[in-house]
């Protein structure tokens, strides 16, 4: 973080004294909506808007996973800032999710906050730890050998984008809307490809704010798994970042089969996320 004139230091997203530290949590919640924002970007039809105490994302498609709402911290009245987001959906798409982080309202605001997700029809479909880490643990095995390539042209978008819609079930239509168009990378979502003799196996996508480096979507297709090529593309990608990043701490949100892993790579689990999906 940098200090500012006032000898306080940036967190993310607001001003505080050095002698007040930022809560782990909120590096990983603000990485998440920067990271979130290359949805309502990418395709051209989209877009970002902040409402009242929540970002939204809509992404120009009927699918619900990539028009999201992310609650700010520390809101007085969740419900309400929850029923702006319904609104704002309503005009735009029949489907739509929510990013809550459990560290960022009071019991009594995530009380609240789950109530009005269920009246507006939303219900939970997945948990995630957040984890962040300052360095990487070194490796227990040796790695296989892998090329870690920028997305930076027409065959790598593709490549991401088809290896993105079979690891993770998004149908090829949408991939295509998402990752293919140039504009969707001119953001701080940054694109790698894994490459084994020149065959795209695995993708990672690394963003940067607040000297905090987020990991997203690392991949490896069904055939090539448990082999280390996960392991080895996101040290590559973290390593490409590094020469051109200031990075003081990696966060990420883990699925369940990639817990494990990441456990051993150093990270620990700082809070916990939930997503809601309409029904």
């Amino acid at each position: 973080m940098e200090p500012n004139h006032a000898g306080h230091r940036r967190g993310p997203g607001h001003a505080t004294l050095n002698t007040t530290p930022v809560p782990e949590f909120e590096y990983i919640y603000s990485n998440l909506r920067q990271a979130m924002r290359f949805f309502g970007e990418a395709t051209g039809k989209g877009e970002v808007r902040q409402l009242e105490g929540a970002l939204a994302i809509y992404s120009g498609m009927e699918y619900g996973v990539f028009n999201i709402a992310i609650l700010d911290s520390h809101l007085p009245d969740p419900q309400k800032s929850l029923e702006a987001c319904a609104k704002y959906f309503s005009a735009h798409a029949r489907r739509w999710s929510v990013w809550l982080c459990e560290d960022s309202l009071s019991s009594a605001g995530l009380r609240e906050a789950r109530a009005a997700l269920s009246r507006n029809g939303l219900r939970e479909i997945s948990t995630a730890p957040g984890m962040t880490a300052e360095i990487l643990a070194p490796p227990r095995r040796e790695l296989p050998a892998i090329e870690c390539v920028a997305v930076t042209d027409q065959w790598l978008r593709d490549a991401f984008g088809s290896v993105a819609a079979t690891c993770f079930d998004i149908p090829i239509g949408v991939a295509r809307e998402v990752y293919y168009p140039e504009r969707a990378w001119d953001g701080a979502y940054r694109g790698f490809v894994g490459m084994v003799a020149g065959r795209p196996l695995g993708i990672v996508a690394l963003v940067e704010n607040d000297a905090t480096l987020g990991v997203y979507s690392l991949a490896t297709l069904p055939e090539d798994r448990r082999l280390g090529y996960g392991e080895a593309l996101l040290r590559a990608a973290v390593e490409q970042a590094r020469q051109d990043m200031r990075v003081e701490r990696l966060v990420l949100q883990s699925s369940e089969a990639g817990h494990a892993l990441y456990r051993r790579m150093g990270f620990r689990e700082t809070t916990r996320f939930s997503v809601y999906l309409t029904k």
